[in-house]
């Protein structure tokens, strides 16, 4: 995402500046939601595959880690007024944690040239998108016991619409914030 002259190493200057960047992302992205019974409605999904597309499957990984330790340190980070570690044991646990494999899986597939074409990186915001379902399920249903039915009624499918809408905006926006680094570069 950052433009480096060619031969030029990753500095850990660099790496910092864009984990912080992208870290202060997810928490502005936090603060944008639609309270709902166990799990709010928020931008993060889209902020966390557009950071794995723009910043590849490690710094992706790294910047979601460095977001989650925040929190955990007790910087309001999450959705509402919250930091500590109540979220990340409670019921957005799984969709929390979702976020690394998620950056991680989009990351992979943009590294792979998945980002180059709309409908490519569509899909893989898709399977990130899935990712988060999965792992937000799995402890919604079986972490804090609440049955694989009600955990799809309250944790997947009030999210669906939302999440082809923010995979269809993030598959939009990367090509044209691709455009404004290469002008830059």
């Amino acid at each position: 995402m950052w433009p480096s002259r060619p031969g030029e190493a990753v500095g850990a200057f660099r790496a910092f500046v864009l984990i912080g960047l992208g870290s202060t992302l997810m928490a502005l992205s936090a603060k944008v939601n639609l309270p709902l019974p166990y799990v709010p409605m928020t931008l993060q999904t889209l902020v966390v595959l557009t950071i794995g597309a723009a910043y590849g499957w490690r710094l992706g990984s790294a910047t979601m880690i460095a977001y989650l330790a925040e929190g955990a340190m007790g910087l309001p980070v999450f959705a509402g007024p919250v930091g500590g570690v109540a979220p990340l044991v409670g019921p957005t646990a799984g969709y929390l944690y979702g976020f690394v494999a998620a950056a991680f899986t989009t990351g992979w597939l943009a590294e792979r040239g998945w980002d180059r074409n709309v409908v490519l990186l569509f899909a893989a915001m898709a399977v990130g998108h899935l990712v988060i379902f999965i792992a937000g399920f799995g402890w919604l249903a079986y972490g804090i016991g609440l049955g694989g039915t009600k955990a799809w009624v309250v944790g997947v499918a009030p999210f669906i619409a939302a999440s082809v809408i923010k995979n269809a905006l993030g598959a939009a926006l990367m090509p044209a914030v691709r455009r404004i680094v290469d002008r830059r570069s």
